[in-house]
Parts: C-alpha cells; sequence; structure tokens
C-alpha cells in the first residue's frame, strides 16, 4: 500500500462532488492527514475469536476490546473487527506515526462493527427485588477461592505488617477476647496519633491478581470511638507502589462502637502475583483509639458491576430512554432510575422484573468508548459508536487523528463534578486540551445528549489549530456543533466546520431531562482565549428548539475572526439567531445579515430533504441548496444509518 499524504495545502480542498467545487474555499485547511498508512500488519477481532489467538487473520482473531487496548501495536498497524459484531467496553488506542498511522477499521460484510460503553441486564437475575417497585441490579457474585493470606488473624500477625513514620506510635497485637469471628481478630491501638495516611500503614502482600479482572474485598471493623476510614489499596509491592487498581466505591467508611460490613470492588490494572492491599490509616486514626479489624476477604468475582456512573439507559432497542433522578426517593415513574455514589449500585422503577417488561436494557456507563488521551496518528473508520455515557471518542492532547465514515449514537448523560455542582455531559466527538491537526468527515450523528461535534479547553497555556470537520450529518443532539476556550493565554485558530448538515438541535433523547436545555445547531461561546480563522462555511443549518446560530455576548471586534458564509439556514418558527447583543426570529434573516456582517452570500430556504423525520437528509431535486456547494451531495452518509 502507498502512503500518499496532502499537503498543508490540499486537504480541506478535497470535497466529494462538483457540487462543491463552487464553493468558496478561499482558505484551505492547514493540517496534514494520510490517505492510506504505511503497510504494517493487520489484526482481526471477531465476537466468534479468543484472544489467546495470534489475531493475524479472520479464523486467528481475537475477541476482547481489552486484548485491543492491550496489544503490542506498531506505526503502520490496522485492528480491524468483524462486521456485524458488537463490543463492550472502552477502546485504549496506540500511537502511530505520521506516515504510518495506526487504523482501527472493519472487515467483512455487514453493519458497521459497533463498540459499546454500556453494561446490558436483559436476564431476570440480573435485577433484584427491593420492593415498592423499585429494583437493583444484581451485584458481581463473589468466588470461593481465598486469596489473603491469614485475614481472619488465626495465625496472629502471619503475613501481615505495620508500618509508622513521622512520630506515629501503634501497638499493633493478635485479639482473642474482641473479635468478629473465632478464634480471634486484630487489635491496632494509636498511642501517638500522625496527619498523612502514609504515616500508619497496615498491608499484606503475595496476593494474586490478573489484569482486567474484577476482585472483592469485605472486612468487619469497629472502633473505640467513632472514625472513617479509607478503603484498602491495590497496589505493587515495592516502589514505585504503583495503584493496580481503584477501589470501588473510593469513598470512606465510618465505623462505630459495634461491628460493621465493609465491601469493595477493585479491577485490576496490571498481573501480578505478589500484590499489596494496604490500610492507609494514619489521617483517620486518632491517639487514644483502639481499632479492630476481623474477617478480610479477598476473592475474584463473577459478572460486571458498575464500576462509573450510569448515565442514560436505553430501553427495546432504542424504543425509549430512562430518565435519571438524583435520589431513590424520586423513584415513582415506569423507567426512572438512580445511580448511588455511594454503593455504586444502580435502582430503577420497574412495574415487575425490568428484563421481563423490556426486551432490551442498555446501561450506558460514564467512560469514553474511545478514550484516546494523549494519542496521535490514529484513523478511525467505518465504526459504529453506542450507549456510552462520556463522549464517543474523548479524551485531551491530541493530534493527527482522522475520524471517518463512522456513526454516533445514544451517548452521553453521565455525572461531570464541577466542584460542588453536578452536570451531565457527554458529545460523540470532542477534542479537549491541546489538539492540532485533527478531521472528522463523512460521519454519522445523532442522539446525543450534550454536543455532536466539539473542540473546546479550560486548560492554561493551550492551542488547538488546524481541525476539521467536513461533511457530516448531525441532528438531534442538544448542540450539535459547540465551541468555547479559556482562559484568555490559550489560542484556538485555523479551525473548519464546512459542507455539513446540521438538523433538529435539541429534538434529542436528553433535552426535556436537562435543567439547562439549549437546542443549539452553532454555539460559539465567547470565552476568553484567543481566536482567529473560524470558518463556518458551506452548510445546512435546520431547525432547532432555540437557535440555529448561538454568539451571545461577541462583541463587534471579536466576530471578525469567525466567518460565516455561504449557508443555507432554515426554521419554521422562532427566535433563530442570538449574535452579540441581540435575537432575530426566523422573519429577520436580512437583518441579521445587515447587522452582523455575517453569511453574506447564504440563504434563508427550506433545503427540501427526502426524508428528514427518518434520518434521511439527502436533497431532494427541488432542493434551493443543489448546484451551491451547500451541504453534502447525495451520497450513502446522507442516508439513513446503516444500524440500529
Amino acid at each position: 500500500m502507498n502512503t500518499k499524504c496532502y499537503s498543508r495545502r490540499q486537504t480541506a480542498c478535497l470535497v466529494p462532488s462538483r457540487q462543491l467545487l463552487r464553493a468558496s474555499f478561499t482558505l484551505c485547511a492547514v493540517f496534514i492527514v494520510c490517505a492510506s498508512s504505511a503497510r504494517g500488519s493487520a489484526y482481526y477481532v471477531s465476537n466468534k475469536g479468543s484472544d489467546d489467538a495470534d489475531g493475524k487473520s479472520p479464523q486467528s482473531a481475537w475477541a476482547s476490546l481489552n486484548h485491543v487496548s492491550d496489544a503490542p501495536l506498531q506505526p503502520g498497524d490496522s485492528v480491524l473487527f468483524e462486521r456485524g459484531g458488537g463490543w463492550r467496553g472502552t477502546l485504549i488506542p496506540q500511537n502511530g506515526s505520521l506516515d504510518a498511522p495506526i487504523t482501527y477499521g472493519a472487515y467483512g460484510e455487514g453493519s458497521k462493527p459497533l463498540l459499546m460503553g454500556s453494561l446490558e441486564r436483559n436476564d431476570p437475575a440480573d435485577w433484584e427485588d427491593m420492593g415498592n417497585n423499585i429494583w437493583a441490579a444484581a451485584e458481581p457474585q463473589p468466588g470461593n477461592i481465598e486469596l489473603l493470606p491469614n485475614g481472619s488473624f488465626a495465625e496472629g500477625l502471619a503475613s501481615w505488617t505495620t508500618h509508622t513514620e513521622s512520630g506515629a506510635v501503634v501497638e499493633v497485637a493478635q485479639d482473642a477476647s474482641t473479635f468478629d469471628s473465632a478464634p480471634a481478630g486484630l487489635r491496632l491501638h494509636c498511642v501517638q496519633g500522625a496527619t498523612l495516611g502514609s504515616h500508619v500503614q497496615l498491608y499484606t502482600a503475595g496476593i494474586p491478581i490478573t489484569r482486567h479482572k474484577l476482585y472483592q474485598v469485605t472486612f468487619r471493623a469497629r472502633c473505640s470511638q467513632p472514625i472513617n476510614i479509607p478503603p484498602p489499596t491495590l497496589m505493587e509491592r515495592n516502589a514505585p507502589w504503583s495503584n493496580y487498581g481503584l477501589p470501588a466505591p473510593d469513598t470512606v467508611s465510618p465505623v462505630g462502637l459495634d461491628w460493621s460490613h465493609h465491601r469493595f470492588w477493585y479491577s485490576a490494572a496490571e498481573t501480578s502475583n505478589d500484590a499489596r492491599l494496604t490500610f492507609f490509616l494514619g489521617h483517620d486514626l486518632p491517639a487514644g483509639a483502639t481499632l479492630w479489624l476481623d474477617s478480610l476477604s479477598f476473592v475474584e468475582c463473577s459478572g460486571e458491576f458498575f464500576k462509573n456512573d450510569v448515565g442514560n439507559i436505553i430501553f427495546d432497542q432504542e424504543a425509549s430512554v430512562g430518565v435519571k433522578v438524583w435520589n431513590r426517593e424520586e423513584l415513582d415513574t415506569q423507567g426512572e432510575f438512580w445511580f448511588d455514589k455511594n454503593t455504586w449500585r444502580l435502582y430503577l422503577f420497574s412495574i415487575g422484573n425490568p428484563a421481563e417488561r423490556y426486551s432490551g436494557i442498555e446501561c450506558a456507563v460514564n467512560k469514553h468508548i474511545i478514550n484516546q488521551t494523549k494519542r496521535c496518528h490514529i484513523i478511525y473508520e467505518n465504526l459504529a459508536l453506542k450507549y456510552g455515557a462520556a463522549h464517543g471518542i474523548g479524551g485531551g492532547d491530541t493530534h493527527h487523528i482522522i475520524v471517518r465514515d463512522c456513526e454516533f449514537s445514544y451517548i452521553g448523560g453521565g455525572e461531570l463534578g464541577l466542584g460542588e455542582r453536578i452536570v451531565r455531559f457527554g458529545n460523540a466527538v470532542e477534542f479537549w486540551g491541546p489538539a492540532h491537526d485533527n478531521l472528522v468527515e463523512r460521519c454519522r450523528i445523532w442522539q446525543i445528549y450534550d454536543t455532536g461535534l466539539s473542540n473546546q479547553s479550560g486548560i492554561p497555556n493551550t492551542e488547538q489549530y488546524n481541525i476539521a470537520y467536513r461533511n457530516n450529518v448531525v441532528w438531534n443532539c442538544e448542540w450539535l456543533y459547540e465551541y468555547w476556550s479559556r482562559p484568555e493565554n490559550s489560542s484556538t485558530h485555523d479551525i473548519y466546520f464546512e459542507n455539513n448538515i446540521c438538523a433538529f438541535a435539541g429534538f434529542g433523547w436528553g433535552h426535556a431531562q436537562r435543567s439547562d436545555p439549549h437546542g443549539r445547531n452553532v454555539g460559539m461561546r465567547r470565552t476568553q482565549a484567543k481566536l482567529t480563522n473560524v470558518f463556518i462555511r458551506n452548510n445546512i443549518f435546520y431547525e432547532s428548539t432555540q437557535f440555529l446560530l448561538d454568539m451571545a455576548g461577541w462583541r463587534p471586534e471579536e466576530v471578525s475572526t469567525v466567518i460565516l458564509d455561504n449557508n443555507c439556514w432554515y426554521q419554521s418558527k422562532g427566535t433563530s439567531f442570538l449574535f452579540g447583543d441581540k435575537t432575530y426570529d426566523c422573519t429577520q434573516f436580512a437583518e441579521y445579515q445587515a447587522e452582523s456582517g455575517k453569511d453574506a452570500h447564504s440563504i434563508w430556504a427550506d433545503p427540501l430533504f427526502e426524508d428528514p423525520a427518518n434520518g434521511d437528509f439527502r436533497l431532494t431535486k427541488d432542493s434551493p441548496c443543489l448546484n451551491k456547494g451547500m451541504g453534502i451531495a447525495p451520497s450513502e452518509y446522507a442516508s439513513p444509518a446503516t444500524t440500529k
């Protein structure tokens, strides 16, 4: 395969149809993209495969996303998922090089390979009846093989080590008179307290763990006075003491005068035969307090649990979605759900077992379906991403990323903590923080909680540049394209949003659930970062619940950096433009043009799509956009989606 890279002045001028050649491309995108990768190895992934195979042919294909993420790929390699198959979890891509990107694509026949950020709960045994029509997702089942040595302290302090420093003094001994289960427990009496957790440690090692497997830690505890203790840490035995898996839930546990039960789960981040389980007690055990521990257990679990917030539930193959509430007491209507962040458990209101009421239940988990943080030189093509509660493709500090001929749907809704303020989020494709030379083209994006396409940043001294979105169809999202960046020492320049079809902003599944409904086809938030050369041209913007264009608060000297032209705008009723400090309704397009100085060659007209209600955005023969370089020529990516 020959490598062909287009130069900085060629790339954005590659349009798919003669209809688009009349468009005014006086400035072309300045990113470098490779048309094809240098020849490397091809690896195959199939639902019928095995992670023990070599992956080098369809007959010896790999099976899981975890294995793909861990595989030692080289620049120029490609990973091909079998069409018609589906995989759950998060894909962590690997870096290619400028002349040899790594490609994640498809092989075979049928619908696009489906990457899902969800857990299905379709078996009646997946749900536990909590009474009053409230059902809880069943928890993972612990195994019978104990991996923790001397968790009962029947052998005294054997296998356990105590570490103190910085003046902390703790007396540790077996206690045969005060225990949870015979014959003994462990007593820790604090003589001299400490300020840091690491100043008092109790740990054991020699625990075997396997990467990606789930483990449960349980113990019993009581104290001579009420305290809080953190969950134990699963870690490397010796320096650098790497973390082997964050506990869930990652919250302190109250310990009182009576024996109490404590439970945590760990998804192992590494494989080791000598993992260490450590209690860091220096911050929480005051002088004079006596803590008893007993009945410690560490076992492998079968099944899965929700390691992250659940942001959406999709029922009956997208016939309906759940409604998220914020406490258990609000659960009183069919389909409402609540995620308990203290116990990491999902609760759903349902008259009857949910798995018997619905033909399919997809619980979207708050993780990116593809997490490309600090990744570069990657091509994603011919993939379908669904049912994630964070971003479809997300992660900061990226460059030379191509997303091509992909589909994104039913993404977002997870919680994002901003100090004391909790919001829900989730975009199809987001370039966050430092980002440059990225391209999204010929993608279909719909039913996204927040934004279809976005480049944004809140990181100081950040530069975003040479990012292009072209020939995409985006509809039924809250925002269709969104930009913002701060602080003032950051910058954004050379952004190209061209030849896209954007329709029905605010018509998606999440609109009615939002506390802040927006419904913007284009949202250019005024922010502090320096902004130059943003081109929004040759697009079709069609219908929104609020605004087709939102540039609220922009000053005259600022708006000159945003070039809007040769677009088709249309909204049947209501306010259409929010520009500077003025709004314009759907009868005031000419006034908007004159006063803003934007869209001089644009039109206000119904684009006349074939069947927009059913996702068919091809232009009819009578469309006023034909032969004017607006939107997308009739093609497969303007037609209805190939996946459900």
